[in-house]
This record gives C-alpha cells, sequence and structure tokens, in this order.
C-alpha cells in the first residue's frame, strides 16, 4: 500500500510582501463605482490593510464611506488623502503628529490640490549666519530630534 503525502501547508505568520502600487492609469481605468474594498485600496496604494485601518484612527479627515454590512469603500478622494499620508510619513520622514499637524496648518484641499513636492522643514535648515557643520547625524534622527526639540519648545512655552 502506497502512502500518499499531503502537499506541504504554507507558513504561518510569514509577512506577506506588500505588492507594489498600481500606476495611475491602471486606477482610473479599474475604479468600479462603487470604490475600492479596502484590500483593493491597499493593494494600489502598496500597504497592508491594517495600515489603512490604523491612519483611519489617527487621520480624522480620513473617513472612506461604510455599506451597510460595515466594508470600507475608499473612492478617488480617499486615495489621494490616503497617497498624501503616505508619502508624508514615508517620503518626507513625518510623525504621525507631525503629519496630522502640517495637514492642518497647510489644509488639506490645498496640499491636494498642490503637486506633491518635497517639504522643507524650516527648524532643520541652518540660518544665513550659521555655519552647516559636518555631522554624522543622518536625516531620520535629525528630523526626530528636530520634533522634540519642537515638543519641548511648547512645552516650556506653557510652562511660562
Amino acid at each position: 500500500m502506497t502512502r500518499k503525502t499531503r502537499p506541504a501547508a504554507p507558513k504561518r505568520n510569514q509577512p506577506k510582501a506588500a505588492a507594489p502600487a498600481r500606476n495611475v492609469t491602471q486606477l482610473v481605468a479599474g475604479m468600479p463605482e462603487r470604490g475600492f474594498k479596502i484590500g483593493e485600496a491597499a493593494e494600489v496604494l502598496g500597504v497592508e490593510t491594517y495600515v489603512l485601518r490604523f491612519w483611519e484612527t489617527q487621520f480624522p479627515f480620513l473617513r472612506p464611506r461604510h455599506s451597510r454590512t460595515k466594508h470600507r469603500f475608499y473612492h478617488d478622494h480617499d486615495l489621494e488623502v490616503l497617497r498624501l499620508i503616505k508619502r508624508l510619513l514615508h517620503q518626507e520622514g513625518f510623525t504621525i503628529a507631525g503629519a496630522n499637524k502640517y495637514i492642518r496648518e497647510n489644509g488639506l484641499e490645498t496640499l491636494l490640490a498642490s503637486k506633491p513636492t518635497t517639504v522643507v522643514r524650516p527648524e532643520l535648515t541652518p540660518s544665513a549666519g550659521e555655519a552647516h557643520p559636518k555631522s554624522a547625524v543622518d536625516g531620520q534622527t535629525r528630523r526626530v530630534l528636530s520634533d522634540v526639540r519642537r515638543d519641548l519648545e511648547s512645552l516650556h512655552k506653557m510652562l511660562e
């Protein structure tokens, strides 16, 4: 009697690599009238679904429509907002609090209407009178330190 072997079960607890973001023409052409479900939107943006759910809790202006069965549907405006959030967090190096503040100060619609450009944060640029010292501090560390400094300055103002 021959023994049959089962195919190997897929490994669990292995994070699935995020699919690369689709290009804009595929997005516009493939957008269903109902909008994208969360998995489809995550695939378009190149992030996982739990990231979108988390961003909904952190950014109050991000509110996709929900069906009667509580399924999320992301429309083109929602996807533009998500692209802005992703750019600020992943490319510009903002913290979630910093991205929220930046969007509040500059206006969501203004940022969506403008072309995506690199944000020049004033606290990271040396003043005209200062010489720019060579330092071993990388950009990410510098941004974190700038955020800490800004928070400390605001606390100092509150205590005065």
